[in-house]
């Protein structure tokens, strides 16, 4: 039976190359975000991709997606969560609580939203199970400065991921969880431009292709639901990371 898996953040980036990926390996993708002309075009060059514009934050618009979804491949075998955003650096006392707010509600909140639609439909498809890989970030272990709403997010995506992990076991649910560091992507201002560091100086980082990221990916959700990767991080070699400040 040909596997399938919904990826959120789809129209570019990270969910744009593992979408591809996944396609180039016969799979039936999802590809879910808000911008509907991207998707659409993606969706039209692969007989295998099925557009799904949601917005990750809106209950009913993730309900509607994933209803698609198994309107079109029917069982759903992994669901990368993928979607997040990001803010300008700023010490805290200068940072808008919208500002805030907004992180908080597409990286964490979507991927809540996400989760719980994926569980849902794992928990009562038959054959029963699934696997539910979150996006993380090494920024949940090591934040990089002036970067409270995203650093806070993935602290909150790494909770989510190993409670998910427990609440699936009776039900043949696996989530594991993808940390990425210096992913070549519009996001990523540190790969193009120095970046302040733990010390107060400024770098220019390495970083590493999004072919890699979604090597990676598949890593985790080609496996069997028997075994799970619960964190796999995939960085640039020599990113500023371990030994961090």
């Amino acid at each position: 039976m040909t596997r399938s898996i919904l990826i959120t953040g789809a129209s570019s980036g990270i969910g744009r190359a593992c979408a591809l990926h996944f396609l180039e390996r016969g799979w039936n993708v999802g590809l879910l975000a808000r911008r509907a002309d991207e998707l659409h075009a993606l969706a039209n060059a692969h007989d295998r991709a099925r557009a799904l514009p949601a917005d990750v934050t809106d209950v009913a618009s993730v309900d509607a997606a994933f209803a698609g979804f198994v309107q079109e491949f029917g069982h759903l075998d992994v669901v990368f969560n993928n979607a997040g955003i990001n803010t300008p650096a700023l010490t805290i006392d200068l940072l808008d609580p919208a500002d805030w707010q907004k992180v908080i509600d597409v990286n964490l909140t979507g991927c809540f939203l996400v989760a719980r639609a994926a569980f849902r439909q794992m928990r009562a498809q038959m054959p029963q199970g699934g696997r539910i890989i979150n996006n993380g970030s090494i920024a949940a272990y090591a934040p990089r400065p002036g970067m409270a709403p995203y650093t806070s997010s993935k602290h909150g995506i790494s909770g989510l991921t190993k409670t998910i992990s427990l609440d699936g076991r009776p039900f043949g649910i696996a989530c594991g969880q993808l940390d990425i560091g210096n992913a070549i992507t519009s996001m990523a201002t540190q790969i193009t431009s120095p970046v302040t560091q733990a010390d107060g100086s400024m770098r220019t980082e390495p970083g590493i292709e999004l072919e890699h990221v979604a090597a990676a990916l598949y890593s985790m959700a080609d496996l069997p639901l028997s075994a799970n990767m619960q964190f796999l991080t995939v960085m640039a070699t020599n990113m500023p990371y371990l030994g961090r400040g």
